[in-house]
């Protein structure tokens, strides 16, 4: 197996062509639909921490009440108790007086303590429930935060996307006929087979004595230029041998083939001692010329 290729720096490049727009318009709808499904799986998250926190607020509420009513019912018992004892003690001798009063008394401290202990369930029911308010809260904040770093990660990657469309190019190849878009590294590669209109097939290729296939052709390095960066191959179609001598780097090297009525498009964007690196470009449709 060829080992990967690897590219120079770009060169200098060229505007826009209508291609282009097309294929940066595709590319920000895939953006786009991938931005609304990750904020539809958030806002779905965001339901269901909120749809938990009127659960939680339901359960204390009904704890709350069962607890409180019990309570208040205790209460009315000693109420009821402490006025009896009063009354009691009002009507009794001194020394049944003394008893009634320290029972009375009694019930008073009880009663107190009741209505202490009540006022603190319902402060500590209370602190519940803002603290269950404040842990939603943080969940939805953290909602938004992923909500926000989606929305940055699509920009960026639209920006990048946007910039190195900007930077390919499109030059008159050996033929006279003017080339698609030319990429002259990995990166601006990979943006012409995001656009998806042509097919691209890579290779690094060392001179040899037996061509060595790429895609449906097949390639013979003759001989490799490193100081001037030029080289010179024989590509195999259709049966023939077509020789393509003293070209130069990131030149659209062009020849016909029987399969299509577009030409092949031969890039080399890197020369090497006795090696070529670069890509094959072809149609995507395959009718006979």
């Amino acid at each position: 197996m060829s080992p990967t290729p690897t590219y120079p720096e770009p060169q200098q490049r060229s505007g826009l062509f209508p291609a282009l727009v097309a294929g940066a318009i595709i590319a920000l709808v895939a953006a786009n639909i991938y931005l609304y499904v990750q904020i539809d799986h958030l806002r779905t998250d965001l339901a269901a921490t909120r749809e938990t926190l009127l659960s939680q607020v339901s359960n204390l509420k009904d704890a709350s009440s069962v607890t409180t009513a019990a309570q208040m019912r205790h209460i009315e018992t000693l109420k009821s108790e402490l006025e009896n004892a009063r009354t009691q003690a009002r009507t009794m001798s001194s020394q049944a007086k003394a008893e009634a009063t320290a029972r009375a008394e009694q019930l008073a401290k009880q009663l107190q303590a009741e209505q202490a202990k009540v006022q603190q369930q319902m402060s500590s029911e209370i602190s519940d429930v803002k603290q269950s308010a404040t842990t939603a809260n943080a969940k939805i904040a953290d909602v938004s935060t992923d909500v926000g770093s989606v929305k940055t990660q699509v920009s960026a990657t639209q920006s990048q996307l946007q910039k190195t469309i900007a930077d390919l190019k499109s030059m008159r190849g050996d033929l006279g006929v003017q080339s698609g878009l030319i990429a002259t590294n990995g990166q601006e590669l990979a943006a012409l087979k995001r656009l998806g209109e042509r097919n691209y097939f890579e290779f690094n290729l060392k001179k040899e004595k037996k061509p060595q296939r790429v895609g449906d052709i097949t390639l013979l390095v003759k001989k490799v230029d490193t100081k001037h960066n030029r080289f010179w191959v024989v590509v195999g179609a259709d049966d023939k041998m077509i020789p393509k001598d003293d070209k130069t780097i990131n030149e659209p090297v062009q020849f016909y083939t029987s399969k299509a009525k577009q030409p092949y498009e031969l890039v080399v964007n890197k020369v090497q001692k006795n090696t070529i690196i670069g890509y094959l470009s072809t149609p995507k449709v395959t009718t006979g010329r």
